[in-house]
């Protein structure tokens, strides 16, 4: 199948590791221009980007910081004068924000890092693409969510509020961007996911969630990206405010 990703610009937050790594590669893989971007882990990013080679461009990026979203934007234009896909994977965690105690103990400054974060970094990326995306008359939106917010889990209250925001606000862009153009919006929900970043969560949970699932596995991290480069592509013309499981059947 072509995905009609040749010379597109596509940014993927949250790019140096997890899922993140397979989806940035993979777009590269298909001929897009990509964006990685990283928080701390620049080595790790930059080898993404040497994976993808000449049509990869390394960007910091903390989604917490005032103007990250105008900088990333900025840098995308400057280096290829158009923005085609977000891919919003970039995660906020607080060590502060779970645990034993419950979660009404946490502190504000704890659980509100998560939610806000989470919830704010990827609204303010979209809203800054967004003119881009008009201007062109064409673009894709991913915000990367969690079955955490359908199925729940005790000490990941904060966390899933902030992905359950996700799932409203990429409905109504649809809605607000799609008349505007060929212009998508959709949330991907992974379950727990084999990642090179996650092996003691896997090893202590993997067979509880794999239990739960169609297929009697985890799914791995480049099973996630197909899904999420699908709906991110030229291929994908009619799956739009969507919310799309990638779990192997849980």
């Amino acid at each position: 199948m072509e995905l009609g990703l040749q010379g597109r610009t596509v940014v993927v937050t949250g790019a140096s590791g997890g899922i993140g790594r397979h989806v940035a590669a993979q777009f590269g893989a298909e001929g897009a221009d990509v964006v990685v971007t990283y928080r701390e882990s620049k080595d790790d990013a930059a080898r993404v980007a040497e994976e993808i080679g000449e049509r990869a461009l390394v960007v910091r990026y903390d989604q917490t910081e005032d103007g990250a979203a105008e900088g990333l934007r900025d840098a995308a234009l400057a280096w290829t004068g158009r923005i085609d896909v977000l891919v919003n994977n970039a995660v906020t965690w607080s060590p502060d924000a779970g645990g034993p105690q419950g979660f009404e103990h946490q502190p504000d400054d704890a659980w509100l890092e998560v939610v806000r974060g989470n919830v704010e970094g990827a609204v303010r990326l979209t809203r800054a693409v967004a003119p881009t995306m008009r201007a062109q008359r064409w673009g894709r939106l991913v915000h990367l969510s969690s079955t955490l917010v359908r199925d729940g889990e005790a000490g990941t209250e904060y966390y899933a509020t902030a992905k359950s925001a996700l799932h409203g606000f990429s409905r109504t862009v649809a809605f607000a961007l799609g008349q505007d153009g060929d212009i998508l919006s959709n949330v991907v929900l992974p379950a727990l996911t084999r990642t090179v970043r996650n092996g003691t969560i896997t090893d202590a949970f993997g067979d509880g969630y794999a239990g739960r699932s169609a297929l009697g596995r985890l799914l791995d991290a480049p099973e996630v990206a197909n899904a999420i480069v699908y709906l991110g592509s030229a291929a994908n013309t009619g799956i739009t405010g969507q919310e799309v499981a990638v779990t192997g059947g849980a």
